[in-house]
């Protein structure tokens, strides 16, 4: 089989979503594919059950549709996800579900982009011919766990964190979140919560602010440098917090908006995980050394034992595996080779989308982004894939 397009997009995600609601808006026609049987699987699949958005409700829109008046200010998963389907049929968008990419080439001699796609319902293969490749298949599209001596022998249960989904089935058992992360320090709080007894690794220095913090440093930074406003939201969270470094928690030397920008790395936005580890509810531990059995030896050479292990390590692109001639845009992690906000654009009509560590703000600059670039061209060629 085969079908021609002027724009194909990988992934119907968040990055994908808005990309395809930025085309519709101006009538470029587009398709869009997901591996999935749904849109934003990360979202409604592995995702634990208490994940609120981090960032206030105004950082966190798609392009061209609003949350709902009543919408709190912090949205709640399946809140979002709720967003995301009225976003959907607000803009008819119709992905193809079910298909995964295998390979993208570009022509040169034709000028387009050729798409092998597999049905993975029917095994039938799909070739698509377009003039413009949106990559939006996302930074989280494979789960990164790291290689530690011993865990394959782990006699517990090891998950990575987009498997977890509350702490209720592990109340009483000795439980170890490895990544200090958003991600890892809310599942160290609710796995603490529901009567684990919880430790949590701290492999890097991190920032650690309150949601309000966060929103008001966000809001300033709009109009006052950001080494001031870093500056200041520093000093806010050490009055909060206090002195983690006694409790293994240590700052960046940089700011945490600059830390943003430069790395993608977030603050810490705390959920009551801090207040725990003060306690010693939570104990903090440095980086693993090895697993023996189901007893894990850390680098300062203390041991323990665990019942289950999260690893709430991050993601990694898997781009890199299906995308050929894609070097003018993507490094050899799957991830953009220019800073933003110059990093969505590749040659020959390659774009990503949602690749900048930016979250749900950055996605929607892409998108807008793309779509008009897209628009610059497509009004003054014919586009003929024969």
């Amino acid at each position: 089989m085969e079908e021609q397009t002027i724009v194909l997009i990988i992934g119907a995600g968040p990055a994908g979503l808005a990309t395809a609601a930025c085309l519709a808006q101006l009538s470029i026609p587009y398709v869009i594919i997901e591996r999935e049987n749904c849109s934003a699987s990360l979202w409604r699949n592995r995702a634990y059950d208490r994940l609120k958005l981090h960032l206030a409700k105004e950082f966190c829109e798609l392009p061209h549709m609003s949350y709902p008046a009543d919408a709190p200010t912090y949205i709640p998963k399946d809140q979002f996800v709720k967003y995301l389907d009225s976003y959907i049929e607000r803009f008819d968008i119709q992905p193809k579900y079910n298909t995964a990419i295998e390979s993208c080439t570009h022509d040169e001699g034709k000028d387009c982009w050729i798409s092998l796609a597999c049905d993975v319902t029917t095994s039938v293969v799909v070739r698509y011919k377009s003039k413009f490749l949106v990559v939006a298949s996302g930074e989280n599209s494979a789960a990164n766990i790291p290689v530690i001596p011993g865990l394959h022998d782990f006699t517990g249960e090891a998950i990575h964190s987009s498997l977890y989904k509350s702490g209720a089935a592990y109340s009483g058992k000795n439980a170890l979140v490895v990544g200090c992360g958003n991600s890892g320090m809310e599942i160290a709080y609710d796995l603490a919560s529901h009567g684990a007894n919880t430790s949590i690794v701290v492999r890097s220095p991190v920032h650690v602010m309150t949601k309000e913090i966060i929103r008001l440093g966000m809001t300033l930074v709009q109009h006052t440098p950001v080494n001031i406003v870093d500056d200041f939201l520093v000093r806010m969270s050490n009055f909060v917090f206090g002195d983690l470094s006694r409790h293994r928690i240590v700052k960046p030397k940089e700011g945490p908006l600059l830390l943003k920008e430069k790395t993608g790395r977030s603050a810490v936005i705390d959920v009551g995980t801090v207040g725990l580890i003060k306690k010693g509810i939570i104990k903090v531990h440095g980086n693993i050394s090895k697993f023996n059995g189901n007893v894990v030896e850390f680098e300062d050479k203390k041991e323990s034992s665990f019942d289950v292990i999260v690893f709430a390590t991050g993601y990694k692109s898997m781009a890199n595996t299906w995308l050929k001639n894609g070097e003018s845009m993507l490094n050899n992690d799957g991830l953009p080779k220019k800073e933003f906000p110059n990093h969505w654009k590749g040659a020959n009509g390659l774009y990503c989308a949602g690749l900048a560590r930016r979250g749900l703000a950055g996605i929607a600059i892409d998108a807008k982004n793309i779509a008009n670039d897209i628009l610059s061209t497509y009004n003054t060629h014919r586009f003929e894939m024969n």
